[in-house]
């Protein structure tokens, strides 16, 4: 069973979210906050697989929250939501290890999808907000790229995460093993000095690494 915590400050929204978690089986929602002042004794105690993060809540948001989360916790997968498309926040939660970015009114049934989606190696994002991403670091384009060393076979890998797709679905695309994507990417990680698949990718789009 997953284990998912909520952070956010609407009750009606935390609840929302706990009903939709519940009714699927695999889903346990092990506790709800309306803010992330307390996230590490939270994370330790709760030990999550997964946070459904809110960005604005009141004392402690959810940008520090990632950054607190990740740093201590860093197999934690943090899915941000938020009503905002804002730039700043959308690269500063990328930038603290964000596993995905989608907005709160994305569908239930794709907030599910998104959780599957972190668990395989994803990085869900809401199509407008991947739009402004790949937008935001196209404006790069005359800047040379720094390539980090990487072999053309972690380039192809980095590329399909870019993509937005799990290992598992790597794996069948170049026709390999899980465990050998899982070992490039280990590489990629050690190369790109990253810890987490939103990080890479954040990474791989801003310095051009898989054009």
């Amino acid at each position: 069973m997953t284990k998912v915590v909520i952070y956010d400050d609407n009750p009606g929204r935390r609840e929302s979210l706990r009903m939709l978690l519940e009714s699927y089986p695999q889903y346990l929602v092990a506790g709800e906050f309306s803010h992330c002042a307390k996230v590490e004794s939270q994370m330790a105690a709760l030990q999550p697989e997964v946070v459904l993060m809110d960005i604005q809540m009141p004392e402690v948001d959810g940008i520090e929250g990632v950054r607190r989360i990740k740093e201590l916790f860093p197999d934690v997968h943090v899915i941000m939501q938020t009503v905002f498309e804002d730039d700043e926040k959308i690269f500063d939660a990328l930038r603290f290890g964000a596993s995905g970015y989608i907005l709160k009114k994305t569908d239930p049934a794709r907030i599910i999808e998104a959780i599957e989606d972190v668990l395989q190696g994803g990085s869900p994002m809401t199509p407008s907000i991947a739009t402004r991403v790949l937008h935001f670091f196209r404006q790069k384009k005359d800047e040379k790229p720094d390539e980090y060393g990487l072999s053309d076979r972690e380039k192809e890998i980095l590329r399909l995460l870019v993509d937005g797709l799990s290992y598992k679905m790597i794996a069948e695309r170049l026709n390999i093993s899980y465990n050998t994507v899982n070992s490039h990417i280990k590489k990629i990680y050690d190369k790109l000095q990253v810890h987490s698949v939103s990080e890479a990718v954040s990474k791989a789009i801003r310095n051009r690494l898989t054009q």
